[in-house]
């Protein structure tokens, strides 16, 4: 039995003690007389996928003679701790990304954890360890148990490809297409695809598609080009004085998206994209599109359901879902000058800048105001254990930071972490002050999107001199709302 349990034992058995009843001290069928509820609180994905039932259910079986069950916190995956958590709404037990999880710990709405003490902790990548970490008054703290990576995957459609990739769009002959290696063929096929788009209203045929509204989906068009979310100091601590979206050739970034909106529709504007990729790469329309590994079910079930609709056996529709929807990292050269319709072909290898793009580690917390201390930390790590982190890799896709996990499933994951050592995924910050860049950069990004759709005249992005007082705005507003708003 591990500490955690005998120590488990140890508090239920004192509970039990004083709680006796009758002449006999003991309860009815000799089982404690409270039973310990803890409020899980998953992301949607879990949820409709049905693997927070599997997770309950499991551990429910596991402790139902311990005195402890999970439920559903029933709550909205986003739903705020810091406002319900003093109130006695919140969760017990919460997964989210590293940088809302950290927000919370920084005015300690989390509890301070002791890695050592979770089976999950030797098989843990320490990259996934540091995301939870947090220095107080000299010390650091660990605030989160590591689940899973993330960072923008492009999905497509295996079949979909053009049956003359192989000649037309692989020229170094390597068995891949160049429009997965280099952002220059993506838009070349991409725009290939718009003109050659032969609906009565051109609009049933698109190449890359993406809400470029959000950040953590396109922050390639600013990470790669030496822009950033925030500086740091000598000791190598998050400075969130120093913004940094307007540094490095962010402007070349950004005049690159204008251009790549312009072989969209609208709704790269908004979240339409985000909302209608899974359907849109099933059916066709999109060649491809960007998302995260713990999504790539709902690609596969709009895809099986696709391959139903053209008369194919429920059986038959999923093998072949399965076969055909493809993950892979994004294009990884970007062109330095942002120009991304340069013919890839005329183009040296000084004029390639490598793709970094915005990545986060999701994990469970636990509230500080949980009642239950010793029994979040049970079914935390249960959570974490190698059959239920097994099972969410096999439900969700997700790409495990277990190593002894991930070896199994191989592949994407490895890729994952490699990408992540050699610097070309940029981890969110694990600081408070992380929350306020999302609405001034997404309104910008959204915007500068639009640029693409608007008449001559009305245009707002067309110099470099615009692109980067506009960038250097959305840096001003960011620091007001962390330090001159907040006074």
């Amino acid at each position: 039995m591990s500490k955690m349990k005998k120590g488990l034992a140890v508090l239920l058995a004192l509970a039990m003690s004083l709680t006796i009843v009758g002449c006999g001290g003991k309860t009815e069928d000799d089982k404690p007389a409270e039973v310990i509820t803890l409020r899980i609180l998953e992301n949607d994905t879990a949820k409709e996928k049905g693997y927070l039932d599997e997770l309950l259910k499991a551990f429910n079986e596991a402790y139902k003679d311990k005195g402890i069950q999970a439920v559903d916190a029933n709550m909205d995956e986003y739903s705020n701790l810091a406002e319900n958590g003093p109130y006695g709404y919140g969760p017990d037990v919460l997964y989210q990304a590293n940088d809302k999880l950290m927000t919370y710990a920084e005015d300690k709405h989390l509890l301070a954890i002791n890695p050592e003490d979770f089976d999950c902790y030797e098989t843990t990548a320490q990259e996934g360890w540091e995301a939870f970490r947090i220095a107080v008054d000299g010390k650091t703290y660990t605030c989160g148990i590591p689940v899973n990576v993330q960072e923008p995957m492009l999905f497509y459609r295996q079949d979909k490809l053009p049956q003359d990739w192989e000649t037309n769009w692989d020229d170094d002959k390597n068995g891949v297409a160049d429009f997965f290696e280099n952002w220059n063929d993506l838009y070349a096929y991409s725009k290939y695809l718009r003109e050659t788009d032969t609906s009565a209203n051109q609009n049933s045929q698109y190449g890359f598609m993406s809400s470029l509204n959000n950040l953590y989906l396109n922050a390639n068009f600013l990470f790669s080009y030496d822009a950033y979310v925030f500086g740091r100091d000598e000791l190598g601590t998050y400075d969130s004085k120093d913004i940094g979206f307007a540094s490095g050739d962010a402007v070349n970034g950004m005049t690159g998206m204008i251009q790549f909106a312009a072989l969209m529709n609208e709704g790269c504007i908004d979240d339409t994209i985000i909302s209608n990729r899974y359907a849109k790469i099933a059916s066709g329309e999109y060649f491809c599109s960007v998302s995260t590994p713990d999504t790539y079910t709902l690609f596969v079930e709009k895809l099986q359901l696709q391959y139903e609709s053209e008369g194919l056996s429920t059986e038959e529709a999923q093998a072949k879902a399965v076969e055909n929807l493809k993950m892979i990292e994004l294009p990884a050269l970007m062109p330095a000058d942002g120009d991304f319709s340069k013919d890839s072909s005329t183009m040296k290898d000084s004029d390639w800048v490598e793709t970094v793009v915005m990545g986060g580690i999701n994990g469970y917390g636990i509230s500080s105001y949980t009642k239950h201390r010793e029994a979040c930390i049970e079914f935390v790590n249960f959570a974490t254990s190698y059959e239920m982190i097994d099972k969410r890799a096999q439900m969700l896709g997700i790409a495990p930071t277990r190593a002894d996990v991930a070896a199994k499933h191989g592949g994407t994951t490895d890729m994952i972490f490699e990408s992540l050592e050699e610097g070309n995924i940029e981890l969110m910050p694990s600081i408070k002050a992380v929350d306020q860049i999302w609405t001034p950069v997404q309104t910008l990004m959204g915007d500068m999107a639009k640029d693409a759709f608007r008449p001559m005249v009305e245009k707002k992005y067309q110099t470099s001199a615009q692109i980067e007082a506009a960038l250097e705005k959305a840096c001003k507003d960011i620091y007001d709302a962390i330090y001159t708003l907040a006074d």
